[in-house]
């Protein structure tokens, strides 16, 4: 409104109708648009930065929120939860995606932070399909990790050295893994990595590996999942936490969002995204969980 008053003034005093070629009038109002273009999407712009789990699941949510949102300018990036936490903290983003809670991370004021829960995803170790070996149980799997197993002939598999895929510091696939998993005890030096997609690629093409994924990204024929005490790792074991390799994905304001932030998340929380598109990606519905859990991974039945 401003800047078009600005523009009156100027018109009306160089008297430009008169004086001034229309060439003139019309760059004057080319870039009247092109700012007023740059402010609108400016003020409309959400970055969203964090978990690679759920970085599947906020790009798709995004692309088709475009759809019915013209005017929304939504970017999403991975680099894990920890950078998610940090950045949204740092006010540098307007979400930062995480699969653990805030109030676990050091460095981080959860107080200043508002929490929601978008989905749940589940992680489910992954080996090699030459290893021979489709079922451990909890002991085993802490064994390998933290190197006491490192032959895959040791649980009734192939005579192969285990090779181990961590995932980077920082990632809240790994901070939950080891929590469940290893409950305390150191993890073995290994590769590491910073995102599923490569896990699941070093994984498929070398021999004797293992690493852990989220589900979403573990549909390759040429991996194998691993069952653990039995136990499959599916979706329906996830709800009553038969299967308890799983985490919440959550989205992270500083403080209340702004009005475009809130109306996205507000969408995430939808019926559209939590019936149609979470469980379509491989995630589970919110909706659907039988128990609950807080950030010191004691579960509730819900109801109770």
């Amino acid at each position: 409104m401003i800047i078009f008053e600005l523009c009156k003034i100027y018109i009306l005093k160089e008297n430009v109708m008169k004086k001034h070629s229309i060439g003139k009038i019309i760059l004057l109002l080319m870039l009247l648009l092109v700012t007023m273009t740059a402010c609108a999407n400016n003020g409309s712009k959400i970055t969203i930065v964090g978990s690679s789990a759920m970085q599947l699941l906020a790009e798709q949510a995004g692309n088709d929120y475009r759809l019915s949102h013209s005017d929304s300018n939504i970017v999403v990036q991975g680099g894990g939860s920890g950078t998610g936490l940090s950045q949204v903290q740092a006010g540098a983003v307007q979400i930062g995606t995480s699969d653990v809670f805030a109030e676990t991370q050091k460095g981080i004021n959860a107080s200043k932070l508002r929490d929601y829960k978008i989905a749940v995803v589940g992680i489910v170790p992954i080996v090699n399909k030459g290893v021979g070996v489709k079922n451990v149980s909890a002991k085993q799997l802490a064994q390998i990790f933290t190197g006491k197993i490192t032959n895959w002939r040791q649980l009734g598999g192939k005579d192969e050295a285990i090779t181990v895929i961590n995932r980077s510091k920082g990632s809240g696939t790994r901070s939950t893994f080891e929590d469940i998993i290893l409950r305390g005890q150191k993890p073995i030096k290994s590769q590491e990595q910073d995102s599923n997609g490569t896990v699941k690629k070093i994984v498929n093409t070398t021999p004797g590996t293992v690493s852990y994924l989220s589900f979403p990204y573990a549909n390759d024929a040429h991996i194998q999942k691993l069952s653990i005490d039995h136990i499959k790792p599916t979706n329906k074991n996830i709800t009553t936490n038969k299967w308890q390799l799983w985490s919440y994905e959550h989205m992270y304001t500083k403080g209340k969002p702004n009005k475009q932030t809130k109306a996205f998340i507000d969408y995430m929380l939808g019926k559209k995204v939590q019936k149609e598109l979470v469980p379509k990606i491989g995630y589970l519905s919110i909706n659907d969980m039988k128990v609950t859990r807080n950030s010191k991974n004691q579960v509730t039945q819900i109801g109770k």
